[in-house]
């Protein structure tokens, strides 16, 4: 019998939660802006506790993304917010510097770790790596085909693996405020407001304008994004062909009413597979409800999933 992956999504503030648990999500990943990295909202860190709380009363669990890219003078604020989380008893930190692991070695705490470095999670052999320093589960790279996808969960029997399925995905990060420095090298200041995500700002390439890539900068620097949006609903069979643990749909950017229709669809999708798999069918209806709210300047695509990367 086939073990149904637990359907993860994010959730930008306390209202949020409510609205993606009431959409059938299983947990729900947090985070703030300090310590967290592409957050979908700006939770502070005394909301943390009180995001913990709220999804543990209703039956989820809550993940609080711990990704950012440490300089020496975050290490002292690091290791005291990471001691809040275990003492808040949040389900897991979603990590990609060890500097993680090194506060809850000299704190003597432990938590639950999911080991997500974005790109570089691309094999089996360096998420046993991470396991044996203390991981329970590697977030995979977006960039992994499907063939890929299942080795990885094939040599780790006794690891989490976590995908995502659907939601833009990070393509560059730097630390550098490359906004702030394009608009004061043509002269004018800006605001944290006419260049955060709320903006919604677009790159546009000379060989490609019709093709929309947002970027927007932060206190952790400049991101930008996919110009497409990840949308796995249709190989939901291929993708469940081997147990996956966790399966994850990313709301970055999205409108709260798009975000929760598409957990509420995947949803149905999944139990349906799990409810008999020999039998599932995909319904074209599904992708429908998805077609119906989404940005018509952004594709829906299956990104690596059936692709070979080329690096």
């Amino acid at each position: 019998m086939r073990t149904k992956p637990e359907l993860l999504a994010t959730a930008g503030s306390l209202e949020e939660i409510d609205a993606v648990l009431d959409a059938g999500a299983d947990a729900v990943s947090i985070g703030e802006q300090t310590y967290g990295l592409r957050m979908p909202g700006a939770l502070s860190i005394l909301d943390i506790k009180q995001a913990i709380d709220k999804a543990h009363a209703r039956g989820a669990k809550a993940y609080v993304s711990v990704n950012n890219l440490y300089e020496n003078h975050m290490l002292e604020g690091l290791k005291h917010y990471i001691e809040q989380l275990v003492e808040w008893k949040a389900d897991a930190i979603v990590f990609g510097d060890p500097s993680v692991m090194v506060s809850l070695q000299e704190l003597g705490m432990s938590i639950p770790l999911h080991w997500n470095p974005e790109m570089t999670a691309t094999n089996y052999a360096t998420a046993r790596f991470w396991q044996k320093k203390g991981a329970s589960r590697v977030v995979l790279a977006r960039e992994l085909n499907l063939q890929e996808i299942h080795e990885v969960k094939q040599n780790l029997p006794d690891m989490e693996v976590q995908v995502q399925i659907h939601g833009m995905t990070n393509m560059y990060h730097s630390n550098r405020y490359l906004l702030q420095n394009y608009f004061e090298h043509h002269g004018r200041k800006v605001t944290s407001e006419e260049i955060g995500p709320e903006r919604q700002l677009y790159l546009v390439e000379r060989e490609r304008p019709e093709l929309q890539i947002p970027v927007y900068e932060d206190a952790s620097g400049t991101h930008i994004m996919s110009a497409d949006d990840i949308c796995l609903l249709e190989a939901l069979d291929e993708l469940f062909e081997v147990d996956l643990d966790s399966v994850k749909i990313d709301g970055l950017l999205k409108p709260l009413e798009y975000h929760t229709t598409v957990i509420r669809t995947y949803r149905e999708a999944i139990d349906a597979y799990y409810e008999n798999p020999e039998a599932y069918q995909f319904h074209p209806e599904w992708l429908e409800r998805i077609q119906a709210l989404q940005d018509p300047n952004r594709e829906l695509s299956f990104g690596f999933l059936f692709k070979e990367q080329v690096y």
